[in-house]
């Protein structure tokens, strides 16, 4: 319970306000820090889940002198088991930006971003875990943006291929 002092006529009552029940609170997955004013690449796959199964992902970042870095969260939810979320920050290593490439037959930009896990609740998938996540942002009035993660074999539970109208991305020419 929480106290709040209510202030009237000269007289203070004091005034019980009961918390928020914990189970009408969603959960606050992948929260990550404030990303750049301008992001020069950015995502998100899907809403934050509200069912028994699922997965999200989003992140962002900025490219520069052909290095990147920013932050990706992504979280998967079975049923009947606990959710797993895995932080990434993306490694400085070279990264080469693709205009104009043809994927499924649409054109856009591509850029691969060479990631670490920097925190997780999935026991199998250890900090420090290296992978890779690749965008897919189509353009000209086409919207067929991606987002593909891959990983070793201890985190290969966290490979997801993201498409379709709920996935959103920027990625620079």
């Amino acid at each position: 319970m929480r106290w709040r002092v209510v202030l009237g006529t000269g007289i203070a009552a004091a005034v019980i306000s009961t918390a928020t029940s914990v189970a009408s609170v969603p959960p606050a997955y992948c929260s990550l820090p404030s990303g750049p004013a301008n992001p020069s690449w950015g995502f998100h796959a899907g809403a934050p889940i509200q069912s028994a199964n699922g997965t999200y992902a989003h992140g962002h970042g900025t490219v520069s002198g052909g290095h990147a870095s920013g932050e990706i969260c992504q979280v998967d939810r079975s049923a009947g088991s606990p959710d797993r979320q895995i932080i990434l920050s993306v490694t400085h290593a070279a990264v080469f930006p693709q205009h104009a490439v043809t994927i499924n037959g649409v054109l856009g930009n591509r850029i691969s971003l060479p990631v670490r896990v920097s925190s997780s609740t999935d026991p199998r998938c250890r900090a420090g875990t290296r992978g890779t996540v690749t965008l897919f942002s189509s353009y000209n009035g086409v919207h067929k943006d991606s987002a593909d993660f891959a990983f070793p074999s201890a985190c290969r539970d966290h490979d997801h291929h993201y498409s379709g109208s709920r996935v959103v991305a920027l990625v620079p020419a």
